[in-house]
């Protein structure tokens, strides 16, 4: 048993045909992290340049984005890092820092669209306080909150599935999350069950208030032309942001806990991934198609920065 404390790295699933393919994989993963940041980075410069957008709202979608680049910066420089060296190995301390950022990163995405719906429901509800409720105490408050309450859960969840003894070191994942590093554990992990149980169900619940939200919305909005398109304009991108994250949660807890049967494997790939690929990537694209101040915006600067040139 002494043996099992020796386990100072632990090794990665490689992806289907990594020996053949890995240029190809590196060429793929490298441009799609590359648009992630462009993209991402570039919305946020954009509200950040442009004093029109200093407003709560986007404020949250610049929270959003920022959370973006951080989630995937756990995954894609290691991933293109393995892809080169053709050696899919981890450290074992590099492994739960990775796992808590993955999980930080979600659980600050749901923190984060949570209170882009509150925002929504004072704008449309309660037009005449929006000011003196979102001001900007206020909205710090809430920024602090999106990434204060993830990184304390996470360091406690990362904490407990550390103090676990492996018996294995294998992880059937491109990546380390906490629930990878548990099931390596031959020990009860009881403990670390009921808390999993426990802020599963904390954002859960966050999830239904937030649908509730929704719906209180789409109800307040049906006797009011202005109130429903401004509900289409600004909320309808929140709302798919909040499914595709959640069905990017669903097919990772799927890859979890059915991705080492007999699933083909590209197939297994694709519910490993799908939540560090989809969510960061269409995120900005959703808002910046769909907010009409955004996509101005965006445009003005992108004008101005042609003509610096060509200056």
């Amino acid at each position: 048993m002494d043996n099992m404390t020796h386990f100072t790295t632990y090794s990665l699933m490689e992806p289907h045909n990594a020996k053949s393919d890995r240029y190809i994989y590196f060429t793929c993963f490298l441009f799609l992290y590359a648009m992630i940041l462009f993209l991402n980075i570039w919305l946020s410069v954009v509200i950040v340049l442009e004093k029109a957008l200093h407003e709560p709202m986007y404020i949250f979608l610049c929270n959003l984005c920022v959370n973006d680049v951080y989630g995937t910066a756990a995954f894609y420089p290691k991933f293109l890092y393995d892809l080169i060296l053709n050696s899919y190995v981890i450290p074992s301390y590099l492994c739960a820092f990775q796992a808590f950022v993955f999980y930080s990163y979600v659980l600050c995405e749901y923190s984060t669209l949570a209170v882009m719906a509150y925002d929504r429901h004072v704008a449309i509800c309660q037009p005449l306080d929006y000011h003196s409720k979102m001001n900007k105490f206020s909205c710090s408050i809430l920024l602090g909150l999106c990434w204060v309450i993830p990184f304390l859960i996470m360091f406690i969840a990362v904490f407990l599935s550390n103090r676990l003894v492996p018996c294995r070191n294998h992880i059937d994942k491109l990546f380390c999350d906490n629930w990878s590093i548990v099931k390596l554990s031959c020990e009860s992990t009881v403990i670390n069950n009921i808390y999993g149980f426990i802020f599963i169900s904390l954002y859960f619940g966050l999830v239904i208030v937030i649908i509730m939200s929704y719906i209180k919305l789409i109800i307040v909005c049906k006797a009011s032309l202005e109130c429903r398109r401004k509900f289409w304009q600004t909320c309808v991108p929140h709302v798919i942001s909040l499914i595709n994250l959640t069905v990017a949660i669903l097919f990772d807890n799927i890859y979890n806990r059915y991705g080492s049967s007999d699933l083909p494997v590209h197939f297994r790939m694709f519910l490993a991934l799908e939540i560090i690929v989809v969510p960061p990537l269409f995120n900005p694209v959703i808002y910046g198609i769909k907010l009409s101040e955004v996509r101005k915006r965006v445009l003005k600067v992108c004008i101005n920065c042609t003509k610096d040139d060509k200056d």
